[in-house]
């Protein structure tokens, strides 16, 4: 069966650089299939927007999806993305290239939108929580 994906993506550290980690809400049509968040280590908001985007990617990938959309805060992920912006940074370059590969990936088609924070909550509550449960078992 044909599918198209879509997901809102967040990640961040506190503070920056610091702990960090992402939240992804994926969904098909109105329904949500995954719900993805992980705690990254240490790293810039940059690298957990871009660990977010490739978890976005992995999942609709290894969903054999036909297309997916992506919706993030991040201007400058979309940007670098979109071929607007020059990926300058080393360790980002790195991920721009993984999330290049696994965007090819994609049966018909990638695109990716600039959102505001505000229509992110739930890929932001993904994230904080995700960084709230690794303060709490001590991993910063």
């Amino acid at each position: 069966m044909e599918h198209y994906l879509t997901a809102n993506i967040d990640g961040g550290s506190r503070p920056n650089p610091g702990p960090a980690g992402y939240g992804v809400v994926i969904r098909h049509g109105e329904t949500v299939v995954a719900r993805l968040a992980e705690f990254i280590g240490s790293a810039t908001n940059n690298v957990a927007e871009y660990k977010a985007l490739i978890a976005a990617l992995k999942y609709a990938v290894n969903a054999g999806a036909y297309g997916l959309f992506v919706y993030s805060d991040s201007e400058l992920l979309v940007r670098q993305m979109r071929g607007e912006y020059r990926v300058n940074s080393p360790e980002l370059l790195d991920l721009w290239a993984q999330a290049k590969v696994l965007e090819k990936d994609i049966k018909v088609f990638f695109a990716i939108e600039h959102i505001y924070r505000e229509q992110n909550t739930e890929a932001d509550a993904l994230y904080n929580a995700c960084l709230d449960k690794a303060k709490l078992e001590g991993k910063f």
